[in-house]
């Protein structure tokens, strides 16, 4: 039986503190700080920390600055934030945050619902962003949501993934962080996709962000190393959600990729062990267990 070539390392961005909290509102200031420096001793090399947002919008995020210049930072993580225009760059510059990222929605219903505005005004909001960016030498990480359906407009095309992600790579973004942000693709599906995207921009600027509502987001990663990605977001103890898309699960769990790559010999950096406490930590400060399935085989004692 021959194996696909497989990449020997990848990196994981992790998306807890930010996309996994963005919904919750009983997570307090310091127990985020607390997370992002549990998650700073796992072996991670990028933790997406907070979001400078409209407070009416998701006032989760409203504490930004406070985690970012609470957190003790180690040495060789990059600690991001989500910076949607040119006041949300700013805060995150006063915060010092690493990098920041700017994104978008491959459809133009959920970008409407999602950030109040066209696909074409959003990427015209970054435009100063990225030129501010480029200026403090912060390197801009790009989003794109919806890369397989979208719960008002129904399947995305692949010819509109790929044209918004190399028009982001194009504008000055080194990495695009592809969605599949209700879960709903498939091996197949993702696979059509990524061909697509990957021929426009190559495999070395994508990242993957897949969403598990529908159980098939270890499956979407396994096939999108198989392709040459190397970069995945996940988010620990399967902590999200989408407060556009109803219905939509948490982002896939950090240790689960942890543990597949394991078994496919690819190498993360990544402590499984203190990753399964951290995700024990957050979820029961919620009064909750995690939802991902090597947590729970893993319960600390």
């Amino acid at each position: 039986m021959s194996n696909p070539t497989l990449p020997h390392a990848i990196t994981i961005v992790e998306m807890g503190a930010r996309d996994g909290l963005q919904n919750e509102h009983s997570v307090s200031t310091d127990t985020k700080i607390e997370l992002i420096n549990r998650l700073s001793n796992t072996g991670l090399s990028h933790i997406e920390a907070g979001a400078f947002v409209s407070s009416k919008w998701v006032p989760q995020m409203t504490d930004s600055d406070k985690v970012l210049n609470g957190i003790t930072r180690q040495s060789g993580v990059i600690y991001s934030a989500l910076t949607p225009n040119l006041q949300g760059f700013e805060k995150a510059l006063a915060s010092n945050a690493n990098q920041v990222a700017v994104f978008t929605s491959a459809s133009e219903s959920f970008c409407k619902k999602n950030i109040n505005c066209t696909i074409s005004q959003s990427i015209q909001r970054f435009i100063p962003v990225i030129e501010q960016a480029r200026q403090h030498n912060i390197p801009v990480r790009g989003y794109l949501s919806c890369v397989a359906d979208c719960p008002y407009d129904g399947e995305t095309s692949s010819a509109q993934v790929a044209a918004l992600a190399k028009e982001l790579i194009d504008l000055g973004c080194y990495e695009v962080s592809l969605g599949d942000t209700i879960g709903t693709g498939t091996p197949i599906r993702i696979a059509k996709m990524l061909e697509r995207v990957t021929n426009q921009i190559g495999t070395n600027p994508i990242a993957v962000h897949f969403h598990d509502t529908w159980g098939q987001a270890l499956a979407n990663i396994y096939q999108a190393l198989t392709m040459g990605i190397s970069t995945v977001d996940s988010s620990v103890g399967g902590l999200g959600g989408c407060p556009y898309a109803k219905g939509a699960s948490g982002n896939v769990a950090t240790e689960d990729v942890l543990y597949l790559c394991q078994g496919l010999g690819i190498h993360t950096g990544i402590s499984l062990k203190e990753m399964v406490n951290t995700a024990w930590f957050i979820n029961q400060n919620m009064n909750r267990q995690p939802s991902s399935k090597v947590a729970l085989a893993m319960r600390p004692i």
